[in-house]
């Protein structure tokens, strides 16, 4: 049996079909105080695909105002991760009490097993989730669905983008209301190579992004499929104009960090309210392998502010 795919220290696709990961070091999760001003609680959100989550709720003693809800997917290039893991909840955690507001994680079904769009329907259920369990959680009484903010890094900015799209264009009625995205490091990509792309194809970063969207994306599709090329999304200009306020966040030294300005550049000339910030010394998801640095903390601060600007 041999492997036929590869992300060292992380996952290997065999011969046979069957998925190895590897896992690195896990946080539980604990409805006693952190010790950090936050708690946190597993949910199971579909138990039949299965979907579930980690809410972080920030300590408010003697507070009842409502706050607002932060979802945020993680990345892997949609076949890695999970909130459990200890830089996603030791961020998302820090981040419940910095900005204060209630963040549900969600563990999304990953591919190579469940390819595109399983990722953007399962995250699109945890919205529906939201709002049918807002009334009956505990952990949820406090939380304001009218103001819920689509968040996640790399492969789960990707699919923040593209569950807002599924909002947009919705016709049932939905009873959370999205105010603004917050991308970190978004994971987009096109047949076209960027220049950046062209001087690296083969090799390193390429190879490795090359190797991810192989794995995660529909049969029989290219990079010009819609959930990675985001201009070939069929959007009207009325949809557009629904679409939230959107915050880019960039790293100077990610690889990624084009695809961003592109990303950016794009719904600037849709007319979609579009903020981009950069990190100028850091590289893709260092919030997640760093999440006490001060570059993490000024990233919460970042993320805080523009929350709290809708």
């Amino acid at each position: 049996m041999s492997i036929i795919a590869e992300v060292p220290g992380f996952l290997q696709v065999l011969s046979n079909g069957l998925v190895k990961r590897f896992e690195p070091e896990i946080s539980p999760a604990s409805d006693e105080s952190s010790g950090h001003g936050y708690k946190s609680k597993d949910v199971m959100i579909d138990s039949k695909k299965p979907i579930s989550g980690r809410v972080f709720l920030p300590e408010t003693p003697g507070s009842t105002s409502r706050l607002p809800v932060l979802v945020y997917f993680h990345g892997g290039g949609f076949c890695i991760g999970s909130t459990t893991w200890l830089g996603y909840h030791t961020f998302l955690g820090d981040l419940a009490v910095a900005s204060q507001i209630i963040v549900l994680s969600v563990d999304y079904r990953l591919a190579p097993e469940n390819r595109l769009p399983m990722a953007y329907d399962d995250c699109y259920s945890s919205l529906e989730w939201l709002g049918e369990q807002a009334i009956s959680e505990p952990w949820l009484q406090r939380a304001d669905i009218s103001r819920v903010f689509l968040s996640g890094d790399s492969a789960g900015g990707n699919i923040a983008h593209n569950v807002a799209v599924k909002v947009i264009q919705g016709r049932a009625q939905f009873h959370v209301k999205i105010r603004g995205l917050l991308l970190i490091h978004p994971y987009f990509g096109s047949e076209e190579r960027t220049e950046k792309e062209k001087a690296g194809e083969g090799t390193g970063e390429v190879a490795m992004n090359d190797l991810f969207w192989n794995l995660s994306l529909p049969e029989g599709s290219n990079r010009d499929y819609s959930g990675c090329n985001f201009e070939m999304a069929a959007i009207s200009q009325a949809e557009w104009g629904r679409f939230p306020a959107v915050v880019v966040f960039v790293a100077g030294f990610d690889f990624l960090k084009e695809r961003g300005l592109m990303y950016a550049g794009f719904l600037e000339k849709k007319r979609v309210e579009v903020k981009l910030v950069e990190a100028e010394d850091q590289s893709h998801v260092y919030h997640v392998y760093h999440p006490k640095s001060e570059a993490t903390n000024l990233l919460q601060k970042q993320m805080s502010e523009f929350i709290h600007s809708l």
